[in-house]
């Protein structure tokens, strides 16, 4: 295993550790989004009681997304601060070189190698097979039952009874990869490391 990917799973272990040291009612989430609107709505579908959710959509990519992330973060008391972006959006080299950079300046992140939508599909079933964004929605169309749409406000409430089964997945699926670069690693994702750190705070 290579020095690269004993990185990452570090990274993975601090995220979990951090998990029972910070619930409280001040708990702050800055979470900065690649997209405007599929991301964005998702997360402001948590329903969240005991911490503040700042959910916003930057409309960028690839490392400026961190630089600006990392612009919005300085001189606020942040708990927890994301950027949630694709693979898909970035030229070679600039998907992990965007994730070091966040994570040199204290930023987890959620990626999704190709496309955030690998997160929906987990929900459904297990995928180890790389495909594009067309495949996925063609592929969510069907499991659906009607055409899926990137900004559909409903798509949180439609897979949350099958949430557990996406985590599960994505565990799964990220536990089988040896190489430390997530460039590499089609399919994977991260996005649900966000999703079990917003549970922690969720109205029951």
């Amino acid at each position: 295993m290579g020095s690269d990917n004993l990185h990452h799973k570090k990274r993975a272990t601090k995220a979990y550790k951090r998990k029972e040291s910070i619930r409280n009612m001040n708990d702050t989430f800055l979470i900065v989004c690649e997209g405007q609107k599929t991301e964005p709505l998702y997360f402001d579908s948590f329903k969240i009681k005991s911490a503040n959710v700042k959910v916003i959509g930057m409309g960028a990519n690839t490392i400026s997304l961190v630089e600006e992330t990392i612009k919005l973060k300085e001189g606020k008391d942040f708990n927890q601060v994301w950027c949630v972006f694709d693979r898909d959006s970035f030229k070679a080299g600039n998907f992990y070189t965007a994730i070091q950079l966040a994570d040199k300046h204290g930023i987890e992140v959620a990626y999704s190698n190709e496309a955030f939508e690998l997160w929906y599909l987990l929900h459904f079933h297990y995928l180890d097979t790389g495909i594009d964004r067309q495949q996925y929605k063609k592929k969510l169309d069907g499991l659906l039952g009607r055409e899926y749409k990137k900004n559909d406000p409903n798509m949180y409430k439609l897979l949350q009874s099958k949430q557990k089964t996406a985590i599960a997945n994505a565990k799964r699926l990220l536990g089988s990869y040896t190489s430390g670069n997530p460039e590499h690693n089609k399919p994977s994702t991260t996005v649900h490391l966000l999703v079990e750190e917003l549970n922690k705070f969720k109205k029951r």
